[in-house]
């Protein structure tokens, strides 16, 4: 009896409690949509286009008739009056003739000076050519003399000669041979140019010169 009033008190409590509660609608409004910010779509690779080829030219096929060129018309004949007559050829005038080249002056008598580098013992003499001449151990053998031309610009005297050494023979001993010291050409005015190549004696041209006239003996 006490647990019927009990459940029937606590079923009065639920159906108040019910009753005070707010009825819910029976479609309840929806909630905005926030704005949401759309991906940057990732950039895409571009392909490289392909290379343009230009196509090959079409040959040209050779024309099938070539057309000759007009012929080209010949000048008209020249009359003879037209031609005037050639002048007469200029007087020639003949050629000087070439003076002949100045030659150098010949002279027969060479004027040498020697040296005795032992001794110090110098000298100068004189050697016809064609002579040989002795000094000491030396033999001047002159060929020829000269003396330079007057349209030349040093003046200067020049001599072909050979010089041989040659000791002299001892008493009772044969001559011994004879040895070529020196050949060639000696100037005056350069005497280091050819010079004679020897240890003891040392000899160059002094000048060229005529000969003394032979005197003759009075009747």
């Amino acid at each position: 009896m006490a647990r019927a009033s009990t459940i029937a008190v606590l079923l009065a409590l639920t159906a108040t409690s019910a009753a005070a509660q707010p009825t819910p609608p029976a479609n309840p409004p929806a909630a905005p949509a926030t704005a949401q910010p759309s991906p940057t779509p990732a950039p895409t690779a571009t392909p490289a286009a392909p290379p343009v080829v230009a196509p090959a030219p079409a040959e040209e096929a050779p024309p099938v008739q070539v057309i000759a060129p007009p012929p080209v018309a010949a000048p008209p004949p020249i009359a003879d009056e037209d031609v005037a007559p050639a002048p007469p050829p200029k007087a020639t005038v003949a050629a000087k003739p070439t003076e002949a080249a100045i030659k150098r002056a010949r002279y027969d008598v060479a004027v040498i000076q020697a040296l005795d580098k032992i001794s110090a013992e110098s000298i100068r003499f004189e050697a016809a050519v064609g002579r040989p001449v002795r000094y000491k151990n030396l033999v001047f053998t002159v060929k020829a003399c000269e003396r330079s031309a007057a349209d030349e610009p040093v003046e200067d005297s020049m001599a072909y000669m050979t010089v041989e050494s040659q000791p002299r023979s001892a008493p009772g001993k044969p001559t011994p041979p004879a040895r070529q010291t020196f050949r060639g050409w000696m100037y005056a005015s350069s005497p280091g140019l050819h010079p004679l190549q020897h240890p003891v004696y040392d000899a160059w041209l002094i000048t060229c010169r005529a000969a003394a006239p032979v005197p003759v003996a009075a009747r």
